[in-house]
Order: C-alpha cells, then structure tokens, then sequence
C-alpha cells in the first residue's frame, strides 16, 4: 500500500507539474490578451503548482523514510535525494525566481533561472516516478 501511494504522490508530482508548465502557461500566453495578464495568471498557476510540489515531497519522504532507514534499499536513498532536491528547486523558484520575475526585476535572468529550475525539478519528478514504476 505504502508503495502504492508513494507511485501516485509521484506521478501526481509530474503530472502537475507537466501540465502546468508545458500545456496550461503556454496556452495562456496564447489566449489571454496581453502577455501581463497572461504572466499575472501564470505566477498564481506557479505558486499552486509549488504547493503541490512540497505536498507531494513530504508525503514521498513519509512514505520511503522507512525502507531507506532501515537500510533496506539503497535505490530508496537516491530517490529521496531526488525528492528533496525537487523539494528544495519548488522553493527556489517561489522565493527567489518569482519575486524578481514579478517585479520584473531583470527579467531576462530570473525567467531564465526560474524555467532552469522549473525543467530540474521536472526532471527530479521524472526520476523519481520512474524509479518508483521500476522498482526491482
């Protein structure tokens, strides 16, 4: 069971994420009238999506803390390494990327470093549910 859902925290990790970054922001950027309005938006999308991210972490790292501790599986170890990272890029665009970018605070440099970020932390979702759908 604990596997279980620690495979749907992941894939709800990517899927989120995946959504929002390569289908929601693009066609709001499409749609809406002006690119403000559509970065408006956007920075909200982006904030759930940070939420949902740190959510989705702790619950994988209450649910694998066990195996890893125990010393159990080393493969467990590496993917919490991969959570926590991901973790850790979600707060990094919140409170670093995003202020700045709102502000539009050279934003040339902090869209950059944010969607850098953004695609880490997509790969680390990636990684992590990868390793949680090929478990051995």
């Amino acid at each position: 069971m604990q596997q279980r859902m620690a495979t749907l925290a992941a894939a709800l990790w990517w899927g989120c994420l995946t959504g929002l970054g390569f289908i929601a922001v693009p066609t709001l950027f499409a749609s809406l009238p002006s690119p403000a309005i559509a970065g408006s938006v956007a920075a909200r999308l982006f904030t759930a999506q940070s939420w949902v991210s740190l959510a989705c972490g702790v619950l994988l790292l209450i649910l694998l803390k066990g195996p890893a501790a125990e010393g159990r599986d080393d493969r467990v170890r590496t993917t919490l390494l991969l959570v926590v990272a991901g973790m850790l890029l979600a707060l990094l665009i919140e409170y670093l990327a995003a202020p700045h970018i709102r502000a539009r605070d050279n934003l040339a440099l902090w869209h950059g470093a944010g969607t850098a970020m953004y695609a880490v932390q997509w790969l680390c979702a990636l990684a992590v549910l990868w390793r949680q759908t090929h478990r051995a």
